[in-house]
């Protein structure tokens, strides 16, 4: 991965990931994010609320410390916010989505 690359899967996850550090932890310790998503047999955690976790964990970092895995995973990101987006969701209720819930664990809040 190049640093041009690098620069814009850096922008494309600032973009995509619109919930602060703080609020997504206080999210991924709710109900409703637990509930959500899908999970990996034998595993006891759904792959979008480990996302959420290792999203904090980057945003914590400084940029120049992030290595090639953190960045193979911000792109993993925003590809799954671009998609997930696009899926729409409920044309109801979407502040009480499955929906919007799982794309909170990928720290993206739709009604942001």
């Amino acid at each position: 991965m190049d640093d041009q690359e690098k620069q814009e899967i850096y922008r494309e996850f600032g973009e995509a990931v619109n919930m602060t550090p703080k609020e997504l932890e206080d999210w991924l310790e709710t109900d409703e994010s637990k509930e959500v998503g899908w999970t990996h047999e034998g595993e006891s955690e759904a792959v979008g609320h480990k996302s959420g976790r290792r999203i904090v964990e980057i945003k914590h970092t400084k940029k120049a410390d992030l290595g090639d895995d953190d960045y193979a995973h911000m792109k993993k990101v925003v590809g799954y916010v671009h998609r997930h987006s696009k899926q729409g969701g409920p044309g109801e209720d979407k502040e009480h989505s499955r929906w919007r819930y799982s794309l909170m664990n990928w720290g993206h809040d739709p009604l942001k």
